[in-house]
């Protein structure tokens, strides 16, 4: 999903974003001064007009409607005003599934030479093109665990009571089964996916080649050792989406005298275990590994706090869940790179 214009149909905030949104719609601008007054660059192959016009077809009552949440970029979920009208791709053939419960896994194609790989993230919801990195080359592709019935155009909010389907490939079920002698759940297959994905062994096995296309899954012959792979990918599963228990006692703290929450800086004191925010405030406890933790493209923790510069940290309990969460994810890694030799050992061919 693109927008072409983020600072325009994203916001932190639902209510300044809906207020934005309904501006927009019932101004007497013309083209150029729209674009001036609200800072929307020309796009070829957009006309600013047409976008009004398909926008006098909702009320300002319904405009609420099209808000929705957006995984935005790691542990940093937003608002998007959801609409044809507004946002350049809305891939709705794909994001319309996350209207309901469900979860999808972030992967990209290709990743710059020069870089590791470590592009890959669960969402619960609607994720922006440049979610875990923001290189045109390693644009985001999402997957959702479960597809849901095509539904009419006024109908596309309203998915309650139909049923879903796993989108996976039924010849993974039936070879699964034959080999496990059961059949494992939608679930299990893609925690132990993520679990696969998170292991540092797996990604320096295939390092060459995950700089090329989308990463390979070697399922285990042996079921114990997939159900203990797929324990640790759910444990980082819990964990990147913010519902761990383990987060309920974070490593990190936000501290420093005053009042004074403007994120004016970010300085990692690495001899303190400090991440400063101004001169005052501070949060500590932050290890260097959980400090230069990569997803994708992005230090997380750096990404998160450079995003919201100039602005009031208002979240501060949240980013030190984002830390802990983090410093389990190093942990789990640790554990999952175990067990994943033997998963070379006996490979499935599909």
């Amino acid at each position: 999903m693109t927008t072409a214009r983020d600072k325009f149909v994203i916001d932190f905030d639902k209510h300044t974003l809906e207020n934005r949104i309904r501006l927009f719609k019932n101004s007497k601008y013309d083209d150029d001064e729209l674009h001036s007054f609200f800072e929307i660059n020309k796009k070829k192959g957009w006309d600013i007009r047409k976008a009004w016009e398909l926008l006098q077809n909702i009320s300002d009552n319904d405009l609420k409607k099209y808000i929705l949440p957006v995984a935005y970029r790691p542990f940093d979920n937003r608002n998007i005003f959801w609409h044809d009208a507004l946002v350049w791709r809305t891939v709705k053939r794909v994001m319309k599934n996350m209207l309901e419960e469900n979860i999808g896994l972030t992967l990209v194609r290709q990743v710059k030479a020069s870089r590791n790989w470590s592009h890959c993230l669960i969402s619960g919801q609607m994720i922006e093109s440049t979610y875990i990195s923001n290189k045109t080359s390693e644009i985001a592709y999402f997957s959702p665990l479960y597809l849901y019935p095509d539904v009419q155009k006024e109908n596309l909010f309203n998915y309650n009571k139909r049923e879903k389907e796993p989108n996976i490939s039924a010849d993974i079920f039936e070879k699964l089964e034959k080999i496990y002698r059961r059949c494992p759940s939608p679930e299990e297959i893609l925690y132990y996916i993520y679990g696969v994905f998170y292991s540092n062994i797996y990604r320096e096995t295939y390092a060459e080649f995950l700089k090329i296309d989308f990463p390979k899954v070697p399922f285990t012959a042996d079921e114990n050792l997939f159900q203990g792979i797929g324990n640790l990918g759910k444990q980082l599963a819990d964990l990147h989406l913010l519902k761990s228990p383990l987060l309920d006692v974070p490593i990190a703290r936000y501290q420093g005298p005053g009042d004074n929450d403007r994120i004016d800086r970010i300085d990692y004191k690495e001899n303190e275990q400090r991440i400063y925010i101004n001169d005052d405030k501070y949060f500590e406890g932050i290890s260097p590994k959980v400090w230069n933790y990569h997803i994708g493209g992005y230090q997380v923790l750096a990404k998160y706090l450079k995003d919201r510069k100039g602005r009031i940290l208002e979240d501060a309990p949240h980013y030190c869940r984002i830390a802990t969460a983090l410093q389990k994810t190093i942990e789990i890694q640790t554990h999952i790179d175990s067990l994943y030799p033997e998963v070379e050992k006996s490979i499935i061919n599909f």
